[in-house]
């Protein structure tokens, strides 16, 4: 299968300017380049669908250049925006650019295990391209081959200064020219001779190839991936309007683990194609099997596992996926957790929540202390009402006294209804 078909076929590809760009990757050695800013401190998960694009072109024996838009992200872009941003101090755009840069390798080396391909790629601060470089310097290279006429006539411009209770600055105004300069010294310098990005930059992007068309007499190339969405047009990667992190301190591998275990059958196929390099003939393997038994959510389990795995590595992929076995499908949770590792429990307790152990501990205060309950009263009701396990056995008695005969591995159970669990924990 060639690169084009693959890309087609794995929802990735969506415009591309020239048609023979593929045949140039198809043949090995090439160089391409894929960006992102660090107007964060980590990679959320739909930068990773848009990595995961680029590394189909390095598969392909191609070779990836990894660029961080340090300068850039100095005047902000914008894209999307009504209104002038807040700049980020040099400090804080220089601590966040070291944070990604770790990440990229990262997750990099992690791909480069699971699929036993060796993908080269090199990471570069475009601050370096500007850092030696006066105004005069940047005029002459630069602005003289982009009218103010042509820049104006983009949408992302346009509508900042037709509508009135919007505005611009010249900094965000000159922001494409930071990213058209990166192509042409991507290019002269290191030979880059494609981009790829999402499709939401594509009206800046005929203006990069134009800019290295009218200084080098060259051609150079782009190509887009598709916006992704789930089946009810959201973007997939947001969990109730908040972005999924990258980053372990920001989001655990098991709330990744457990927002791809969720997703729904209409967009589990699409997923696995995209967010995976799985063969196409084992991903039908996968739907066919999972269309005998559907309840089991074997196309999610198959999702949720890999990209884990990618993202964080194996030892954190199998532990997310015990967490959510014991919470969720497990039928003797206190088998399961009198079997878990010190360091299992530990990322148990900070999934579900936890309180100390005391002596003579009353069912009661153990539900009010975890915020099962609002008062004493409230806690008797939902006794009464049958809402409320420990150890997954239902309490009937409001005086129930938890002793050290109901812990399991130094940690007990305490269960509202069917999925809101806390730990107690000796």
């Amino acid at each position: 299968m060639n690169l084009k078909q693959e890309l087609e076929l794995r929802w990735f590809l969506h415009q591309y300017t020239h048609e023979e760009l593929f045949d140039l990757y198809d043949k090995w050695w090439e160089i391409l380049y894929w960006w992102i800013d660090p107007s964060a401190d980590s990679f959320q998960l739909g930068n990773f669908i848009s990595l995961l694009n680029a590394l189909h072109y390095v598969k392909k024996w191609n070779q990836l250049y990894l660029i961080v838009w340090w300068a850039t992200w100095m005047i902000w872009n914008p894209t999307g925006k009504s209104a002038e941003r807040n700049f980020l101090t040099t400090d804080k755009v220089e601590e966040n650019a070291a944070k990604i840069q770790k990440q990229m390798y990262t997750v990099l080396e992690n791909v480069w295990k699971k699929i036993w391909t060796k993908l080269e790629f090199k990471v570069i601060n475009n601050y370096d391209f500007f850092k030696d470089m006066n105004v005069l310097d940047f005029m002459r290279e630069v602005w003289k081959y982009m009218t103010v006429n042509w820049m104006m006539n983009k949408d992302i411009v346009k509508k900042r200064i037709i509508d009135p209770d919007q505005s611009i600055s010249y900094a965000e105004f000159s922001y494409m020219l930071i990213m058209w300069y990166d192509f042409f010294k991507l290019f002269t310098e290191y030979g880059v001779k494609l981009e790829v990005w999402w499709a939401d930059e594509w009206d800046g992007i005929l203006s990069w190839v134009e800019l290295v068309w009218k200084k080098t007499w060259k051609t150079v190339y782009w190509a887009t991936n598709k916006l992704i969405t789930d089946s009810t047009w959201k973007k997939f990667w947001k969990s109730e309007g908040n972005a999924i992190w990258l980053d372990p301190n920001k989001n655990s591998p098991y709330f990744v683990y457990q927002y791809l275990l969720n997703i729904s059958d209409e967009d589990v196929d699409k997923l696995l194609k995209l967010l995976t390099f799985m063969d196409l003939e084992a991903i039908a393997a996968i739907v066919n099997e999972h269309s005998v038994k559907p309840e089991l959510r074997l196309w999610q389990k198959a999702l949720a596992s890999y990209v884990t795995e990618i993202i964080f590595w194996k030892e954190f992929a199998v532990q997310a996926e015990m967490i959510s076995e014991m919470l969720f499908w497990s039928l003797d949770k206190l088998w399961t957790l009198s079997s878990l590792s010190k360091q299992d429990l530990d990322a148990l307790a900070k999934e579900t929540g936890s309180i100390p152990y005391s002596l003579d501990m009353q069912i009661v205060d153990a539900m009010i202390s975890c915020w099962f309950a609002s008062s004493k009263w409230d806690a008797r009701k939902l006794i009464e009402w049958g809402w409320i396990f420990l150890n997954e056995k239902k309490v009937e008695d409001i005086s129930l006294t938890i002793t050290d005969n109901d812990f399991h591995n130094n940690v007990s159970i305490l269960r509202k209804w069917k999925k809101n669990f806390k730990l107690i924990i000796r």
